[in-house]
């Protein structure tokens, strides 16, 4: 079968076993993709379910829709969730971390406004990193789209991914500084011995690094000081770079054959 381009619908969209395409998403699949009526593609809902769909034409009234033909089963995601904390960049590399991560297997993005952050987002700057995620989830074939929070504070960020001390669920959290003398990679064949049900958590700082007191805050939280290396990373690459660590350890543990 062909390569089939994926589509994320909402809910709403979906009555009975048709989905009401949008405007947009009729310009995309119809002037973009050069679709044409009864080709398939797959619509998927971003929290997991996909469907292989057919696009079909009804009333001119009612725009054009496509027909639900079966369930598409698929897995993609990591077999443990990663939350990314990153001190906001100057510019739109906040995008390019987006992209990249999303691509890599980050389920929830908290955008950090740290003591070095230049960087002040518009809610409009804030929605288009949400369609960014969207985008790169359908290019990475991933179920799932991240969620992407709204800036706060680092220290409120931290605050908001304490882990209730009830919860079976294992808690994993490393912060990123410069020229430390444990790699991530270390600290994660040492925490990540086997398939574990954890949650996970990687801070990145800004241009400039993590301040002292910053980082004094994240210990007291929980996290854990770790190095990418003894080169100086630019704060867009030091993300990429982190998640696909995590990544590559999760999937070598879920795979062996890797």
């Amino acid at each position: 079968m062909a390569q089939l381009q994926r589509v994320t619908v909402s809910p709403l969209q979906i009555q009975d076993d048709c989905i009401n395409l949008t405007a947009e998403q009729q310009h995309y699949l119809g002037r973009v993709l050069r679709l044409q009526i009864n080709d398939r593609f797959i619509a998927m809902d971003g929290q997991g379910q996909s469907w292989l769909v057919q696009l079909i034409c009804s009333l001119p009234a009612e725009g054009h829709q496509a027909r639900i033909l079966e369930p598409w089963a698929t897995q993609t995601e990591l077999t443990c969730p990663i939350t990314l904390l990153t001190a906001l960049p100057k510019g739109n590399g906040f995008e390019e971390i987006v992209r990249a991560c999303t691509e890599l297997g980050v389920s929830t993005f908290m955008p950090v406004i740290s003591d070095r952050t230049l960087l002040h987002p518009s809610p409009q700057k804030i929605e288009r990193w949400r369609k960014i995620a969207i985008e790169a989830t359908e290019q990475s074939e991933r179920q799932v789209t991240p969620q992407i929070l709204d800036p706060v504070s680092f220290t409120r960020a931290l605050e908001n991914h304490l882990l209730n001390p009830l919860s079976p669920v294992q808690s994993f959290k490393y912060i990123c500084g410069a020229r430390q003398d444990f790699h991530l990679w270390q600290a994660l064949h040492h925490d990540l011995q086997q398939p574990v049900q954890a949650e996970i958590a990687i801070a990145t700082g800004p241009e400039g690094g993590w301040t002292a007191p910053e980082l004094d805050t994240a210990i007291q939280h929980g996290f854990q000081i770790v190095s990418l290396g003894q080169r100086i990373l630019r704060a867009i690459t030091a993300p990429t770079a982190a998640v696909s660590l995590v990544a590559a350890r999760l999937d070598t543990l879920s795979r062996p054959e890797f």
